[in-house]
Parts: C-alpha cells; structure tokens; sequence
C-alpha cells in the first residue's frame, strides 16, 4: 500500500477497488485487518484528542473519505486517486462477502436501526452470511457491557465486523478490543447504519463528487449541524493552509 501523511495522519493512497482487493485477500488468509476511514471531522478532532489520535494511527487500512480531505490533500500535492466513502466501501464489502460466504457481524446504531439494517443487508445480498448484530448503546463505566459483546461477537463466527458509533468511541473500542474480536477484519462505518436503515437520506450523487454532503445534512438538519460544520470547517480550512505553507 501506497501511504501518505496528511495533517499529521497517515493514509493510504488507495482507489476504491484497490481497498476490497486487499481486505479480501486479508480475510481470506485469516490475517487481521483494523480499518479506518478519515474525515474533515476526524482530522480536525484528532489534532486536540490524543486517544483518537493513536487509534487511527494504529490501523492497517486508512482510507481517505469526505471530498474535503481528497481535495485539500491534492491540493498540498499528494497524487490521491479518488474518494473512499465508507459507506460505499461498506456496501462493496458485503458483497464481495456474500461472494466468498465470509460470515459478517453488525455492531452499533440503535436496536430499531441495527435490526432495519440487518433485514435491508440480506435483502439486498440473499447470499450474505450475517452471524449476528447487536446494538450500540452498550458501553458502562465498568466496561463489564463492552466485555459481554466483545464475546458474542467472537463466539458468533464472524470475519468481519462493522462498527457503527460515533467517532472517537468507535475508534477505541476497536482499538481496546482488536485482540478479542476473534474476527479478520473490523471497520468502523459511523453512520451508515442510519442511511442503510432508511432513516437518514444520503446527499445526491452530484453533491457528493463536489464534496457537498456537509451541506446537505445542515439541510436536513440545521439545528444540529450548521454550528457543527461551521466551527469543524472552518478549523480545516486553517489547517489547510498551515500544511500547505509548511511544505
């Protein structure tokens, strides 16, 4: 793999194809395989949150999603090939899944949301093995819920593992756990659930390729998230140009 640093992260220069090619051959093998996706939000989170911090950085696969990153990546001179959306990736993992008969596991989201999930994935691949899913809202100070999930994941057979929480929470449980998971590959998917679900509508193609999907969900949301994006890109946008006036 072809890795970059970016913004004080590394990533790996990888096309979509190129992505699945190698976590199935990982699987395949029965090696292990921690995945992570990186975003404005991300990026920007992770220059003050050391914790998050080192979960991304401890990962094997970081994929580059969200048109911010990918353009203001080439615009600092990396060579990035294209976007890996993670829900995209999601979707390709599955089938390529329901191919190999590789047993997958989904983790996170509410119960509503993670069981309309599993019902729309094995409608959508008759052929997909689903060992089991559970939902996110598990975590104790204790960590005595986190344990007992942790071994319903690892008992249930599974290969690969899509975690659907919130970031930093997703990263560090992945990282906390990876030696218990019992499975080849774990990837954090955020809110992918929600869109799968049906619950949450996804922005139009056009919007995406212009990086614009941050705009579409003030649209849908602007309550929540003007505030959110306003503050988040704006600290990009100063990151930005810190990189790109460093190099």
């Amino acid at each position: 793999m072809s890795r970059i640093e970016f913004m004080g992260s590394p990533m790996d220069n990888l096309s979509m194809q190129e992505s699945v090619n190698i976590i199935e051959t990982n699987v395949a093998n029965g090696a292990f395989l921690q995945h992570v996706v990186v975003n404005v939000a991300k990026l920007v989170h992770m220059q003050d949150d050391s914790e998050l911090a080192e979960s991304v950085k401890a990962c094997d696969m970081i994929n580059i999603d969200g048109m911010g990153v990918v353009l203001g990546a080439r615009f600092c001179g990396h060579n990035v090939p294209e976007r890996v959306a993670g829900v995209d990736l999601f979707h390709q993992l599955l089938a390529m899944s329901a191919r190999r008969e590789f047993p997958v596991f989904l983790l996170g989201a509410s119960q509503e949301v993670v069981t309309k999930t599993a019902e729309t994935v094995k409608r959508l691949y008759p052929e997909l093995c689903l060992a089991g899913f559970h939902h996110g809202y598990f975590f104790d100070e204790k960590g005595d819920n986190e344990q007992a999930v942790v071994e319903q994941i690892k008992t249930s057979g599974a290969k690969l593992l899509f975690v659907a929480i919130t970031s930093p929470r997703k990263e560090n449980f992945i990282n906390r756990w990876q030696d218990q998971l019992g499975v080849n590959f774990v990837m954090g998917v955020g809110g992918t659930f929600d869109v799968v679900a049906g619950k949450v509508k996804r922005a139009p193609k056009w919007m995406q390729q212009y990086g614009l999907e941050w705009f579409y969900r003030i649209v849908q949301e602007p309550r929540r998230m003007w505030k959110r994006y306003l503050i988040t890109n704006s600290q990009f946008l100063f990151l930005l140009l810190k990189e790109k006036f460093k190099r």
